[in-house]
């Protein structure tokens, strides 16, 4: 029997983050609201192009098809659009073999409050506004950068991309640092290094993906197995010894993941051009607007770096 949706792991998308509407964006910034909803009537028949999101949200949705017995996945639409301009983009759905069956069409009202009706652990909007007032508002949201890369792959494998600080865990450390730069970050972090940190607004989406990779390790050998559905990488720029915070924050709440990169500074681009990862998480700006040109990229925008 199929999870209800209250046991999913379920994530909210807009529809310029799953396709690539920036052109008819152009038309209602220009010509106005009924030139948009006319232009996206008269094209339904064109299906739009994969916004940013798509890798992501198309190689989450395949995990249903991993676990036919359970689909424990759900991704729904929570869009500003008019009824009428959805059209289009539901239509493109069923194009792209993406089984989405749920759609809010909100007609300008803001989108991400629906999420608790859902039980959404993520919203992905275009909307940088959106996404801070969302964050403020204690709901785990993200930025969708611009990104120029093509989903050429026709791998099914869920890659997924965390960085730690100010996602996966909360704060904490970067106020340390912040007020007492790396020798006292790095002091503060060997003194409480068998002290969890508390989670970041993307804990509950890591455990709930954590507890899928579960599910595939009981029914399989591929704990350690390059083809399994789903990888999970932390890539942030700590580094030795603020490594063992990390280790025993991930440890308290039962998650394992597949890579740890401890940068200590390098570029995350250089190793995000290798791991491939559908999508990349952090807080900073700085490492994302690089590494998005060949990674789609979300922007967390919490905590101290972000206020």
């Amino acid at each position: 029997m199929a999870y209800p949706i209250e046991s999913k792991l379920v994530v909210a998308v807009s529809s310029t983050a799953l396709f690539d509407f920036s052109a008819e964006h152009q038309i209602y910034l220009t010509q106005g609201l009924d030139a948009f909803r006319e232009f996206q009537l008269n094209n339904r028949s064109i299906p739009p192009k994969p916004g940013a999101a798509y890798p992501f949200i198309k190689r989450l949705l395949n995990l249903n098809n991993v676990f036919p017995d359970k689909e424990p996945v759900e991704v729904v639409i929570l869009s500003r659009n008019h009824p009428d301009a959805g059209l289009r983009m539901m239509d493109a759905l069923e194009g792209y073999g993406l089984k989405i069956s749920r759609a809010f069409f909100l007609a300008g009202t803001l989108p991400y409050p629906y999420m608790k009706s859902v039980n959404a652990v993520l919203y992905l909007s275009t909307d940088p506004r959106e996404v801070k007032e969302a964050i403020d508002n204690g709901y785990p949201a993200g930025h969708v950068l611009p990104c120029k890369m093509d989903d050429v792959d026709e791998d099914n494998q869920l890659r997924i991309a965390f960085d730690f600080d100010g996602v996966i865990a909360d704060d904490e450390a970067e106020g340390v640092f912040q007020d007492g730069g790396l020798p006292l970050f790095h002091y503060m972090e060997q003194q409480n290094r068998y002290r969890p940190l508390n989670s970041g607004p993307l804990m509950p989406l890591l455990k709930r993906i954590s507890d899928l990779q579960s599910l595939e390790r009981e029914r399989s050998k591929k704990a350690n197995n390059p083809e399994k559905s789903i990888r999970v990488s932390i890539v942030t720029a700590r580094n030795a010894p603020a490594h063992e915070r990390l280790m025993t924050t991930l440890k308290s709440f039962d998650i394992e993941t597949d890579e740890l990169f401890l940068t200590g500074g390098i570029e995350k681009k250089n190793i995000l051009d290798v791991l491939k990862p559908q999508i990349f998480f952090d807080d900073q700006l700085g490492h994302l607007e690089p590494a998005s040109d060949s990674t789609p990229c979300v922007h967390i925008p919490f905590g101290l770096r972000n206020n």
